[in-house]
């Protein structure tokens, strides 16, 4: 599956595992509605507090002790008799989001997984919505035949609550590096994440009642009806003429190169000497080595002056990726960090976490006790790693960013972002300037419900001179969302970046 059809299936996720239908199917007989004792839940909440305080290697770095007690009892004061798995859940999202860590959240069980991948949808939340401090605006309807609430309309509020009371309860529930929220609303912005979150939170009505800015500029409220998937997938297929000779089906090798393009593509324009690199992600079996290697050998080949790179949807990945991205661009020898440390090398709840066995071998042999009582990755803390010698790209490179921009994505950035033929434009990055907590992330089940959670073993400080403030890498040109470009279907960061290019040339 693509980055991209991830990223849209995972959108739905919060409304698919709470809305499906409570039938089982084929062989798979687990049902989202089974209830758990409150003694079970209990277990679970104890155990993944404990695992979270004897490993998070930053568990306190944003949140402090006493507050973070505080959220662990009043989390545990939520938990009641027959919970479900989504409610036991939303608690621990809860609780999660508290700690400051992007890399710290929850999952579904395997078994709720499974089921929601092969269950049907009924009903859905109708809008994708794009939502910044300063305006919510739709970005598609999926009921069609609705003429009203359309593509750059305006909310205001929806059943009564305003947009922005609604934002600051779904942020509760969001985990991000730090203090950032730019983070929090472009995963709200994402297609279909908006209502999914929204539903999980408040619940799915069969009606909405929708306020938005009309065009003589008043507030109106409509009411709009929930998207009904079966019902329209039944008229579509109504409406749908035959296919008399249809397309051959692609190759597995065409399938799986389209694939690869959604993830990372090289364009370049040799007339204008410009070339657009989009990177999805930094993870492994995306041939990002070879990528690259082939990519800055067209660079050279066609003397291409200036480079876009696109890294608005880059969650992370493979942080040795992203080296070899810094190694093509930087002048400079650098480090991916000051510091990468975990708090300890066993433990009690070994059989819960998942690869426990590599991770512990990992620690043994490549990381040494220091006099703070932490096993730091030494040889990170201290290698510096030289430019490439080989079709390094020495011209003009223009970095395109947003709250998507996680993870190794700041480590790239933080490695280049201070030359001056770098350029980066957008917004603050997801990923957190000082550091994060990752590196080795394995999944904890827990017992009784099955539900999971990502627990990083290591933090890491990328910079150590920087304030720890808990933001983001900050654009050098700030290019924010407009109402305008998102209904034109503009997009203004790499309008920004073609402008930029126009004028250097122009010189």
């Amino acid at each position: 599956m693509s980055i991209t059809m991830k990223t849209e299936r995972a959108g739905w996720l919060f409304l698919i595992t709470i809305f499906l239908t409570g039938c089982s199917v084929g062989k798979n007989t687990y049902s989202p509605t089974k209830k758990f004792s409150l003694q079970q839940v209990e277990k679970d909440y104890s155990l993944y507090q404990n695992i979270l305080e004897a490993h998070h290697p930053s568990l306190y770095w944003y949140t402090s002790k006493d507050s973070m007690n505080y959220f662990f009892k009043y989390g545990k004061s939520l938990l009641k008799d027959s919970m479900t798995e989504i409610d036991f859940r939303k608690v621990l999202n809860y609780v999660t989001a508290q700690i400051g860590c992007g890399h710290t959240t929850t999952r579904a069980s395997k078994g709720l997984t499974k089921y929601a991948d092969k269950a049907p949808l009924s009903k859905l939340f109708p809008l994708s919505v794009k939502i910044w401090p300063q305006a919510a605006v739709v970005t598609a309807n999926l009921n069609r035949k609705d003429s009203i609430i359309k593509r750059g309309t305006v909310i205001t509020s929806i059943n009564g609550k305003t947009i922005q009371e609604i934002t600051d309860t779904l942020f509760r529930y969001i985990s991000t590096d730090g203090h950032n929220n730019t983070h929090r609303y472009q995963r709200l912005s994402s297609f279909g994440a908006f209502g999914s979150a929204y539903t999980s939170i408040f619940g799915l009505s069969d009606k909405y009642a929708i306020s938005y800015i009309a065009a003589n500029g008043n507030i109106v409220t409509d009411s709009i009806a929930v998207y009904n998937i079966a019902a329209d997938t039944a008229g579509r297929k109504a409406v749908k003429p035959p296919v008399v000779n249809p397309p051959p089906r692609p190759s597995r090798h065409d399938r799986k190169e389209a694939m690869l393009n959604r993830s990372r593509l090289l364009q370049i324009d040799t007339v204008n000497k410009t070339a657009m690199m989009n990177l999805a992600t930094f993870t492994k079996n995306y041939g990002l080595r070879k990528f690259f290697k082939n990519s800055f050998n067209e660079l050279r080949k066609n003397d291409i002056k200036y480079l876009i790179i696109d890294l608005r949807s880059n969650g992370g990945g493979s942080v040795s990726n992203s080296t070899i991205l810094s190694r093509y661009i930087a002048n400079h020898r650098f480090k991916i960090c000051d510091t990468l440390f975990s708090i300890r090398r066993k433990s009690p709840y070994h059989k819960y976490i998942k690869g426990y066995f590599w991770n512990h071998l990992f620690m043994n042999l490549f990381t040494a006790r220091k006099r703070d009582g932490s096993f730091h990755f030494g040889y990170f803390e201290r290698h510096f790693f030289k430019p490439k010698k080989a079709n390094h790209f020495d011209g003009n490179v223009y970095v395109l960013t947003g709250g998507n921009s996680f993870s190794a994505t700041t480590l790239f950035l933080s490695s280049v972002i201070k030359q001056d033929n770098v350029t980066v434009i957008g917004e603050e990055t997801g990923g957190g300037a000082y550091g994060n907590s990752a590196w080795l992330i394995p999944d904890v089940t827990l017992p009784e419900t099955g539900v999971r959670f990502r627990l990083p073993l290591f933090r890491l400080v990328i910079d150590k001179e920087i304030p720890k403030n808990g933001s983001g890498v900050q654009p050098e040109i700030e290019v924010l969302p407009s109402i305008a470009d998102v209904r034109k279907g503009n997009d203004n960061k790499l309008d920004k970046a073609m402008e930029l290019i126009k004028k250097d040339k122009a010189k």
